[in-house]
C-alpha cells in the first residue's frame, strides 16, 4: 500500500483559509488540487491574462515543492468561466509551460463559478526518480 504525503508550497494562505491540501503525493504520482490565479493573500488577480499566468506560477510552486516540474505533468484539467473569450490567454500560458512535445493529456471544462476566479488548473504528475 502506498504511503500518502501532503505537499504545500511556501505560500499557504488559500489552503489554510479553505482547508484543503495543495497536493497529495501517492506512490509515483502527485495529485495537485486546482490552482487559481490567487495573489499572496489568496485574493483573485483581477486581470484575466495575469490571473492565468499567476495560476501557472502557483502550479509551478506546488510542483516544485514536490520535486516536480511541468515536464512531469501527465494529465491536466482546466476550468474556464468563459472558454471562448479566454482561449487566447490560456493558450499563451499553456504554450509557455509546455513548449515542446510530449504534451500532457488535457481536458478543458466550461463552468459558471470558481469562487471569484475565472480560471483553474489541476494536474496529475509523475514523481521523478
Amino acid at each position: 500500500m502506498s504511503k500518502t504525503e501532503v505537499v504545500f508550497p511556501e505560500n499557504r494562505a488559500l489552503y489554510e483559509r479553505d482547508r484543503y491540501s495543495a497536493a497529495i503525493r501517492s506512490g509515483e504520482h502527485l495529485f495537485v488540487s486546482g490552482q487559481v490565479g490567487s495573489r499572496s493573500d489568496g485574493s483573485p488577480e483581477p486581470d484575466f491574462p495575469a490571473q492565468v499566468r499567476q495560476a501557472f506560477r502557483n502550479l509551478e510552486s506546488v510542483l516544485s515543492a514536490a520535486g516536480c516540474s511541468f515536464r512531469d505533468i501527465i494529465d491536466v484539467t482546466s476550468f474556464h468561466t468563459d472558454p471562448e473569450s479566454q482561449f487566447a490567454a490560456v493558450m499563451e500560458a499553456k504554450n509557455e509551460a509546455f513548449p515542446q512535445a510530449p504534451y500532457p493529456a488535457w481536458t478543458a471544462v466550461g463552468v459558471t463559478w470558481l469562487n471569484g476566479f475565472d480560471f483553474e488548473i489541476k494536474v496529475i504528475a509523475r514523481i521523478p526518480d
